[in-house]
This record gives structure tokens, C-alpha cells and sequence, in this order.
């Protein structure tokens, strides 16, 4: 019998896939099963970033010094690749600005990764004027002998209109800016209804003194504070807005709110999980209104422990609204010069006037809940929670959508009034519902990468003040020695560069129905309660508690079974508000920023990398100082010190240096911040 030959069994050898990911300057980067790659600029076939693609490694002898500028950023020495398929393509529209070169309209993508424009033909667009900004569907991607081609979907909007960048980022990210006319229908139909909530087990807490604490420009109210002080205890209420009443499981106002996941808020709007007759009314705890909550009574002893606990649907009305400056004045120790200047602060829109006895009697609950807020938070400090005072940016805005002025958010006594409180009602009702066996959407915190934390510990030896940190708690992410690393370069040169790297070794708090520890907040249990006007996940759990306290509906199987997908897109969702949010006010920053080119900055620099250094500003915006500004010289970069290193002069360039830098370019539509090295240049040493 003949022997079959070896070759007439081979199978062609499957090579590695995986998604690509570029970046502006036109190389990528692909994980595999085999490995990470590294696709240089050259070799990415005009793939588009997010693309699935077949990679095959490049052979040692074609990886010549034509190279060495491929080479320089692939930092980590990742095996050089080439991209040889593309199997699937990721988007098949593109943002970007319009450009007529007859007769063609070319669509310049607003991706600074994406490869190429995109060609339509003008005199199918004959509407659309040069400068606009469009979508467009791609009907032929780039090849290597032809352009990609496309048609006009929509404009988006029109050059030099002040919604403009926001109204792209919206599209970017794909979020949802209409309610479906089902659910705006439903809303149409809601009412609010004592005597029904009365008669349905509602409990009747009209008569407390209620507040709530909120940023003076907020657009709605979920969350109310009220106090008593008997027999040496806190008698601590958290009431919250009870959503759950009126969006049902599986009604169409719930099928809107589940797609959106959360509420954004944009520079300049805010995009609602829920239509404005509830988030806006319905769910507002408006002062002098009826409101339906979910009521969560605390009772503590000065030292924090919890006594006892109740949870239950009631009916509120709040006495006051106050704005968190307000409150911080509350908070002065001299009675009546704290009553003038509350009555001197410019008053939230909503709140209703108040008489001095009420300001007062808000102030003396004010002043005991401060106390109680430091408590909490100490207990929760020697346990271990991590304790990051970051600055917020926010861009306050004219009728125009013009920037007018950069605002900051700190931490105050006020702030953790409201933030310990809501911690509390959290972690209580995640505890109940836990002991009840009951369902629940937690929210969990990983303790932080440990190979990241082993590269930060070998990082801060060079510094003196850390040589007495024990390296194996430290790398095993025991909260004690973070928190003792903390406090040790407080107020010191070498504090933006531990917090810095300390905060990229944190891991990202995520939603999910396996309860687990939060490690930032240093809790056992936790989950979000506290929200439901803006986040589902607090809805879910909302519903789970009444599925406790009213027993199981005949939904109840089909909620439970839901509760982890419904989780995963939550944390999802989440993630991509955030990057919306935080894009649409770097936007206005940015062209804040135009008015101040050609001035000079105090910076920080907040990363290293081999095209030069990025420096952030005290309004949070982030720019690139390039390498080649940097000096004439050459520089060498160590990517495991964060550092650029000139050869001859010996300057050290090292993340979470302060340097003094001119701004020489704001460009709003690219995100763009450039800087130059000022001529009075100075830097303060971390060593």
C-alpha cells in the first residue's frame, strides 16, 4: 500500500488573530492568542482601530534599521508583526469634518487613528457645506490601489456652531438622546398619589425635618438627609427617590432606562436615564412636595457602630434645599454669623425660603452629621480605605455655550456629610438584602495589579523617604502600607508621582451579582442604592428590596435571572459616560485655553513616554510637550522609571515633576494641547 504523503495531510498553519488597536500616529498594537504584537505603521493593511485581523510575525532578517524609528515605541520589545487579513471590520461609519475638492466631498475622519479620508461625490450632497460635520457610511474600505468611498448619512452639525464638538462626541460615542413615544407616553400617565401609597404600606414621614445637600447647579434631587440625637444615639434617615414605583419591570420607560444604563452629563446638557417627568418631578425631591422615597433609618453609636437599621417605602417632603456652599457656611462654629451669611449666599433654583428656625435647626443636624461623617470615615480609614483628594474641573458656560471660567470641586466637610451618608445607606441595604438571601447588583473593587505595585515599589526606592516600606505588604496591596505611603509623601515633591502611579495600579469599581469586597471604600458589602434617578444598577436593587419587603411578584424570576447582564452593560455603559463627560468639558477647556496661548504654565507632568512629556494643568487639561522641544539633544527613555534622560546634559524628565511651560497651541476640534519648553525654564527635582 502506498503511503500517503505527509504534505497531503498538512492543514495550513492558522495564523494569530486579534483586535487591532492604533494609535494617532499610525502604528498598533494586537493581542493574540500567541501574544502581543506590535504593527508598525507600515504594515497595518488600513486597518481601522477595533478591527479583528489576522497578524504573521516578521521575520528577524526583514526587520532592518528602516525600522528603528518602529522600534523606538515599541517600548515593550514586542514581536514586530504585519497585518496580512482583515476579518472583520469594527465600524462601517465615520465622523468628520467635509471638505469640497470638486468633485469630490471629502470626509477628513475626526479619528486621528482612523488611516484615511473618505471620498463621496459632492453632487449627491449638493446640502452639505464645506467645514460641516457629517456621518458617513463607508461602501468601499481603502485598498492598496484604491480609496476608501462612502455616503452622507447625516450632518451633524454646521462649522462654527457652539454645540458643535459636543453633538460629535454624542454621536462618537453612540448615546441616546431621544425616549421612545411608548415610554414618554407612560410618563404622560404618572401621577403622584398619596392616598394610593398610603394605602399600599407606605409609611407617612411627612413630619420630619428633610433636606437635601446638593452642587448648586444640580438638575435633579434623589437623596435626602434627616436626624435625631436620643439617648446618646444617631437616629441617621437616607431617603431616596422611589423610581422603582413608577418604572416597572419590562414596561417600555424600563426597556429605555436598561439600554441607557446612566445618566450623562455633558458639558453643556444632560442626557436622562429617564424622561423629565420623572427625573425632573415625579422623582425630584423638590422642597414642599409630597415625594415617594425608599427610606433607609440608621441607628449608630458615637463610634460608628450601627445598632440597628430599617429599611421601607415612605412618604417625604422636604423642608429645604440647599447647595453645598450653603451648607459649608451652616457649618461655621458662630451661630449667628453663619445665619448671615447663609441668608447673604445666592439660593439653588428650587429651594424655598426659609425662616431663621429652620436654618437653624437644619444647621444644628448639619453640624452633628459632620461629626458622625468623620467618624465613619475614620473606622473606615483603619481598615484600610484608600484616600485620594482629587481635584474636579468643570467649565461654566454662557447662553451662548461659550466658556466663561474653569470652576473646582474639592472635598469639603459638606461633601462628606453627603458622601459617608450615602456610603452608610449603601452598604446597610447591600448588607440586608445579603442576610435576606436576597439578589443583589453589588458594586465591587479589586484590590490593586500587583505586578504593577512590585514596578512602583522599585520605583520609589530612589527616594530616601520610602527605604523603611516593607516590599511584600506593599506588593500584595496591604491597604495599611498604601496608606502609610500616602501619608508620607504628603505635602513633598514625589507626592504627584506616587499618586499618579498608584492610582493607575487601581483597578476599575464594576457592577456584578457575585458579592465581593470593595477595596477602595474598604467594605465588605456594598452596592449602589442611592441613585435611581441617574444609575440602573440602584434600581435593580430598589426593586429587590420591595421583593423583600412586599414579597415576590410574579416577575421576580425573570428579574433575578436578568440581574448579571443587566450588570456587565451597566458597568459598560458606565464607562463610556465617563469618557463622554470627561471629553465634552476638555473640550470646552481647550477653548477656554485658546485665549491664553503664547502664556506660561505651572505643570505637572503626568506622563513620559518616547514622543516627549504630557503635562497636566491645575484645570485638569493635558498637553504634549514634544521630545524634540524638550532640548538638542538626545534622549533616552526608561519606560520601567518613567523617565527621558538628555545624554549629554543628564536633565531628568520623570513623571510627577512640576515644570514651568509655555502653551503654543489649543485646538478644541483635534483635543489638542501642545506645549514648548519656556525660555525661564524651571523644574522642581522629586529627589
Amino acid at each position: 500500500m502506498a503511503r500517503r504523503s505527509s504534505k497531503a495531510r498538512r492543514h495550513p498553519k492558522s495564523k494569530p488573530q486579534g483586535v487591532i488597536d492604533l494609535n494617532a500616529r499610525g502604528f498598533g498594537f494586537v493581542k493574540t492568542a500567541e501574544g502581543e504584537f506590535f504593527i508598525p505603521a507600515s504594515k497595518t493593511m488600513g486597518a481601522f482601530p477595533g478591527d479583528l485581523v489576522e497578524v504573521s510575525r516578521v521575520s528577524s532578517h526583514k526587520e532592518s534599521h528602516k525600522h528603528s524609528a518602529s522600534d523606538y515605541v515599541n517600548k515593550n520589545k514586542l514581536p514586530t508583526g504585519r497585518v496580512t487579513k482583515i476579518l472583520m471590520r469594527a465600524q462601517d461609519t465615520v465622523f468628520g469634518h467635509y471638505e469640497i475638492a470638486e468633485p469630490f466631498g471629502v470626509v477628513v475622519p475626526e479619528d486621528p487613528r482612523i488611516p484615511c479620508d473618505i471620498f463621496t461625490l459632492h453632487r449627491d450632497n449638493p446640502q452639505v457645506h464645506d467645514g460641516d460635520v457629517v456621518e458617513v457610511r463607508i461602501t468601499e474600505f481603502p485598498s492598496r490601489n484604491t480609496a476608501a468611498t462612502g455616503v452622507i448619512e447625516r450632518v451633524l452639525g454646521h462649522a462654527g456652531d457652539a454645540t458643535l464638538e459636543v453633538d460629535l462626541i454624542i454621536a462618537q460615542y453612540q448615546l441616546e438622546t431621544e425616549f421612545s413615544q411608548s415610554a414618554l407616553d407612560e410618563a404622560e400617565e404618572l401621577s403622584m398619589d398619596v392616598d394610593w401609597a398610603l394605602a399600599h404600606g407606605y409609611r407617612d414621614i411627612r413630619d420630619r425635618l428633610i433636606f437635601t445637600i446638593d452642587p448648586f447647579d444640580a438638575r435633579d434631587f434623589d437623596d435626602a438627609l434627616s436626624l435625631s440625637l436620643e439617648d446618646g444615639l444617631y437616629h441617621v434617615g437616607v431617603h431616596i427617590a422611589d423610581v422603582s414605583h413608577y418604572v416597572r419591570y419590562n414596561s417600555a420607560l424600563d426597556m429605555d432606562a436598561s439600554k441607557r444604563a446612566t445618566s450623562v452629563y455633558l458639558v453643556d446638557r444632560v442626557l436622562p436615564m429617564l424622561p423629565e417627568k420623572i427625573s425632573n418631578n415625579l422623582c425630584s425631591l423638590v422642597p414642599g412636595q409630597p415625594r415617594l422615597t425608599m427610606s433607609v433609618d440608621v441607628t449608630l453609636k458615637p463610634d460608628g457602630t450601627v445598632v440597628g437599621f430599617e429599611v421601607y417605602p415612605a412618604i417625604i417632603q422636604s423642608k429645604a434645599r440647599l447647595s453645598y456652599d450653603q451648607a459649608e457656611v451652616l457649618l461655621d462654629e458662630h451661630k449667628d454669623f453663619a445665619l448671615a451669611q447663609f441668608k447673604q449666599s445666592e439660593t439653588p433654583q428650587g429651594a424655598l425660603p426659609l425662616d431663621d428656625q429652620t436654618i437653624l435647626d437644619v444647621r444644628d443636624r448639619i453640624i452633628s452629621l459632620r461629626k458622625l461623617a468623620k467618624t465613619l470615615f475614620s473606622v473606615r480609614y483603619q481598615k484600610g480605605c484608600m484616600d485620594f483628594d482629587r481635584v474636579e474641573a468643570r467649565v461654566r458656560l454662557d447662553a451662548d455655550n461659550k466658556p466663561l471660567e474653569i470652576m473646582y470641586r474639592r472635598r469639603t466637610d459638606a461633601t462628606q456629610v453627603v458622601e459617608e451618608c450615602m456610603i452608610l445607606a449603601n452598604t446597610t441595604v447591600a448588607t440586608w438584602l445579603v442576610s435576606e438571601a436576597m439578589p443583589c447588583v453589588f458594586r465591587v473593587h479589586d484590590a490593586p495589579d500587583s505586578l504593577s505595585l512590585a514596578s512602583l515599589y522599585k520605583i520609589l526606592q530612589e527616594f530616601p523617604l520610602f527605604k523603611g516600606i516593607d516590599k511584600q505588604s506593599f506588593c500584595d496591596g496591604d491597604p495599611q502600607t498604601l496608606q502609610h505611603a500616602l501619608r508620607l509623601v504628603e505635602n513633598t515633591a514625589a507626592q504627584e508621582l506616587f499618586n499618579s502611579l498608584l492610582l493607575r495600579s487601581m483597578k476599575r469599581a464594576i457592577y456584578t451579582t457575585e458579592n465581593s469586597a470593595h477595596y477602595g471604600l474598604a467594605l465588605d458589602c456594598y452596592c449602589h442604592f442611592t441613585s435611581p434617578i441617574r444609575r440602573y444598577p440602584d434600581l435593580l436593587v430598589h426593586r429587590m428590596c420591595k421583593e423583600k419587603i412586599f414579597g415576590h411578584t410574579a416577575t421576580y424570576e425573570a428579574q433575578k435571572n436578568s440581574l448579571q447582564f443587566l450588570a456587565e452593560h451597566s458597568s459598560k455603559m458606565e464607562r463610556i459616560a465617563d469618557k463622554a463627560s470627561q471629553e465634552s468639558q476638555l473640550v470646552k477647556i481647550i477653548e477656554y485655553l485658546q485665549a491664553f496661548v503664547g502664556q506660561e504654565f505651572d505643570t505637572i507632568i503626568s506622563n513620559v513616554s518616547t514622543f516627549g512629556v504630557t503635562l497636566r494643568m491645575d484645570n485638569t487639561a493635558q498637553g504634549l510637550l514634544p521630545l524634540d522641544d524638550l532640548g538638542d539633544e538626545y534622549f533616552s527613555y526608561d519606560p520601567e522609571r518613567f523617565t527621558l534622560t538628555g545624554t549629554d546634559t543628564g536633565i531628568v524628565y520623570r513623571l510627577g515633576q512640576s515644570i514651568k511651560a509655555v502653551l503654543v497651541e489649543a485646538n478644541p476640534r483635534r483635543r489638542i494641547l501642545r506645549f514648548k519648553r519656556s525660555d525661564a525654564y524651571g523644574s522642581t527635582p522629586l529627589n
